[in-house]
């Protein structure tokens, strides 16, 4: 079912967090098959999945979902009965209320959800906006783009200490000397 009009009027991309994607119909009963990159497929407190359809974004109920692996699924909404329906959705991508973040783990997050977040640093501030995440070593460091070099900052639940989704901020307590390097 999709929720009031008046309601998707008032939905703009800045209040959205992004948890996955449609792949395509499964099954000819208005099923689809979707990956997801955060699991807040046990929230009771999730009303609807938001789509962008025609340019507006769309609350859609949830009829039914079951998961097949660690990030993939099928999907039912409500009011989504055929094959024809579901084919619609077809590469779209799924999202929730950044309201709901308050009950999502920040560690179900996917790390490159955080590519864009301006990061600062306790004491000394502002130290840039990460550009990609870099998994090439055992550690994934957010990677800062400084004039002719890179900042290469980790990641680790230790340094973060506030995670700001509305202003895309992430601040963090560095060790001494770590910018240095």
């Amino acid at each position: 079912m999709i929720l009031t009009k008046n309601f998707s009027d008032m939905i703009n991309k800045n209040q959205l967090f992004p948890i996955g994607q449609i792949n395509k119909p499964h099954g000819i009963h208005g099923e689809m098959s979707f990956g997801f990159t955060a699991d807040v497929f046990e929230l009771e407190e999730l009303p609807f999945f938001i789509f962008e359809l025609d340019g507006i974004f769309v609350p859609f109920v949830v009829a039914e979902y079951r998961l097949k692996t660690a990030s993939t699924g099928i999907l039912r909404l409500d009011g989504l009965n055929s094959e024809e329906d579901a084919r619609a959705f077809s590469g779209l991508q799924i999202y929730i209320l950044k309201e709901f973040l308050e009950v999502v783990d920040d560690a179900e997050i996917e790390l490159d959800y955080f590519v864009g977040f301006q990061l600062e640093e306790k004491e000394q501030g502002t130290i840039g906006v990460i550009s990609e995440i870099d998994r090439t070593t055992d550690n994934a460091l957010f990677v800062i783009q400084k004039e002719d070099d890179e900042l290469l900052i980790p990641v680790s639940e230790e340094y973060i200490k506030k995670i700001d989704h509305e202003n895309k901020i992430i601040v963090v307590e560095l060790p001494e000397g770590l910018l240095d390097l």
